[in-house]
């Protein structure tokens, strides 16, 4: 008898509200190209909503029932005080990070390479997977200042491209496998001819509207151009640049719009719902807008403040806190499942994971995973747990780090994707919508 091969299940209908939310993330990853983009979009979206900006060299007004933005260089911070707080009203945080894995312009950035190609000079930021980002066509992005000291958010669209070498000059490279050295080979082109004419500045400069001679210093990283898109059977994956960690932050401030705005489950919050992402978690966040810098810590004293809390009263709320830290996290990869737990198996489509690990790589404790288990129950969508092969070192988040600094319970979770770090990921069209959901249900614990 000839054995029956099994017919394929088929893939399940993504819900219209999973896919309506990822049309939107690919939105705002396409906006923020760099941090400094994405605080901006994260401020252009809570002011549409009625947030008020606050500048942190003025004065502050935050009353009860009152909703606050503060943006500090690539970091923003998103706030809604309820009717009722008070002195020791406690802070229910969903926090994540605006950077992402990328190159970062250097000093005298304009260079000239053999056979008449431009070049732009650029250093590694943080641990990109160099190899994906060969043969990419690239922008530059991220911010100039002028003499005077204003700033300007530039981006100049396709631009560049980091060659690869061809296979007719590197004949092993797929049986030996490519070695990239990170100073030689990751230098961008970007056009050819006199090379009196090249500045890279002066590109930028053009962008901003501004005399390159004015730029005083500038914060700029490449960025790929693709745009993000669903694709796959049922259109059920999704693939973008950034999704570590705008896919957070944007789920984050997604629940915190829709908890400032009393949707569905989040009417009657108790505590003050709090959205933070911060710049440089890629590269340990020790930062004035870092997770290790003093901006959380000043904006929820300035709440506090506000609010007439005392330094007892202060340390009540903290200890009555929450904080939430979401980072993208690695699902099941089907060509290297060995290099994953082998009892722990995180699938993409299995709804948003708890990151769990001994040695405090996560803030995760068994009070923070019960907080996290209650608030998907509620949200309604399922959850599963991510913890390292013990022979493979674990990578970390802005939460053992905020919960070093400001005492505040922390658990960390995220969203499983493939290829994290590279300028392309992927994951699954419903995760993101479903962190959005736990996230807002944790909002009004």
């Amino acid at each position: 008898m000839t054995a029956q091969t099994p017919s394929a299940q088929p893939t399940p209908a993504v819900p219209q509200e999973a896919r309506a939310h990822t049309e939107d993330l690919g939105a705002f990853v396409t906006a923020s190209p760099s941090s400094y983009h994405a605080a901006e979009e994260v401020a252009r979206r809570t002011e549409a909503a009625g947030f008020t900006r606050l500048a942190e060299d003025a004065a502050w007004t935050v009353t009860q029932g009152g909703s606050y933005v503060v943006v500090r260089d690539g970091s923003a911070i998103a706030f809604t005080v309820p009717a009722a707080a008070g002195p020791t009203t406690a802070f229910t945080i969903v926090g994540a990070h605006t950077d992402s894995p990328t190159f970062k312009l250097k000093p005298k950035p304009t260079t000239h390479g053999a056979g008449g190609w431009w070049q732009a000079g650029v250093e590694v930021y943080g641990g990109p997977l160099l190899n994906s980002w060969l043969d990419r066509e690239l922008e530059l992005a991220g911010r100039i200042v002028t003499h005077d000291g204003t700033e300007h958010l530039v981006r100049t669209g396709p631009m560049l491209r980091i060659p690869q070498l061809a296979i007719h000059l590197d004949r092993g490279v797929n049986d030996n496998g490519l070695t990239l050295d990170k100073q030689r080979h990751t230098q961008p082109v970007w056009g050819l001819g006199d090379a009196q004419s090249a500045d890279v500045l002066a590109a930028l400069a053009a962008d901003a509207g501004v005399d390159p001679a004015a730029i005083g210093g500038y914060d700029v990283v490449l960025a790929d151009t693709q745009p993000p898109r669903a694709f796959g059977a049922g259109q059920a994956l999704f693939a973008s640049g950034r999704l570590d960690n705008l896919l957070s932050t944007h789920a984050a401030l997604t629940a915190l719009l829709r908890a400032s705005a009393g949707a569905g489950s989040t009417s009657g919050a108790a505590s003050i719902q709090m959205f933070a992402a911060f710049d440089h978690e890629e590269i340990g966040s020790a930062s004035r807008s870092g997770a290790a810098g003093p901006f959380l810590e000043e904006v929820l004293v300035r709440i506090s403040t506000a609010l007439g809390a005392t330094a007892e009263e202060r340390a009540r709320a903290f200890a009555a806190s929450l904080h939430v830290s979401s980072d993208v996290g690695h699902a099941v990869h089907p060509n290297y499942a060995e290099r994953h737990d082998p009892a722990n198996h995180p699938v993409a489509g299995g709804g948003p994971i708890l990151k769990i690990n001994a040695n405090q790589r996560y803030a995760t404790d068994a009070h923070g995973a019960a907080a996290w288990s209650v608030a998907c129950a509620t949200a309604g969508v399922p959850t599963q747990e991510f913890v390292s092969n013990n022979a493979l070192p674990c990578g970390s988040t802005i939460g053992p780090i905020s919960a070093t600094r400001l005492g505040i319970r922390t658990v960390d979770v995220g969203v499983p994707i493939l290829s994290m770090h590279s300028a392309r990921e992927l994951t699954a069209v419903v995760d993101p919508w479903y962190l959005a959901r736990a996230m807002e249900a944790v909002l009004v614990r």
